[in-house]
């Protein structure tokens, strides 16, 4: 579904851009830079996310998200010049902590420790920070660039992927879709308008201007969201491991953020 939810969010960023800033050419290198942010953050971190997903589950997928923050914090120090703390890197203990009550639990149940499921996630986390960097060095050069022809220019570069990827291996664009019942469709097309279009929007404007280290330690509290959506969904409570990674959570963000 990836190729669906970034040609949504292009219909809804071309949309915003006619009503709006509307298209203008940024220059060769802006635009190679941004679109390498989208081959990298939008597409191939996205593919490796929701691979994640698939083995882990949406909550505990991004909870290992949590080690986005101190990459960066990192980043930002180096790049632009931006404060870090010496004690968020404190943090990264009690993130440790959640991969290891991942790995118990993924051992208890199926009999090997989700180092597949845990190595999906920690590398779409890797690329999407290094998508994220990217663009927010583009914002730094380029006064000019608004969030929404940013976000054009890097769905191009998701999209551009995808057909790549569809090159060597078709990818049937509605075959799945056909076999969805019509409100598993409409799920389907909200869930990329708002998770893709709309998020991406107002993230790209805070990424624009925010703290990286910052920004990503709040980005991240979606964990909680997800897992007890994740629980509600499928109508259980949730397991003795997943609240104790929660507790290590919720420790390691006390540290990252205050």
């Amino acid at each position: 579904m990836n190729w669906f939810k970034a040609a949504v969010a292009q219909v809804g960023f071309c949309a915003a851009l006619f009503f709006t800033d509307g298209f203008h050419w940024i220059g060769l290198i802006p635009f190679s830079a941004l679109f390498l942010s989208g081959v990298i953050g939008l597409g191939a971190g996205d593919i490796f996310l929701l691979l994640a997903f698939k083995e882990m589950g949406a909550g505990r997928t991004l909870m290992l998200f949590a080690f986005q923050p101190l990459i960066m914090g990192v980043a930002g120090y180096y790049l632009f010049g931006q404060e870090i703390d010496f004690y968020r890197f404190l943090a990264i203990a009690f993130f440790i902590l959640c991969l290891l009550i991942f790995s118990i639990e993924s051992f208890r149940r199926r009999g090997d420790w989700g180092v597949r499921g845990i190595s999906f996630a920690m590398l779409g986390m890797l690329l999407d920070a290094a998508g994220v960097v990217i663009t927010r060095k583009m914002f730094d050069s380029n006064t000019e660039l608004s969030p929404m022809l940013t976000n054009f220019y890097r769905t191009i570069g998701a999209l551009v992927l995808f057909q790549l990827i569809n090159t060597f291996r078709p990818i049937t664009f509605f075959e799945p879709l056909k076999s969805f019942k019509v409100s598993e469709r409409i799920g389907v097309f909200f869930g990329a308008l708002c998770g893709t279009f709309i998020s991406l929007s107002l993230y790209l404007s805070a990424v624009q201007k925010a703290n990286l280290a910052s920004l990503s330690g709040i980005a991240i509290t979606a964990t909680i969201f997800s897992a007890i959506f994740e629980c509600l969904w499928h109508k259980k409570l949730p397991s003795k491991y997943l609240i104790a990674a929660f507790v290590s959570f919720g420790f390691g963000m006390r540290i990252l953020l205050f």
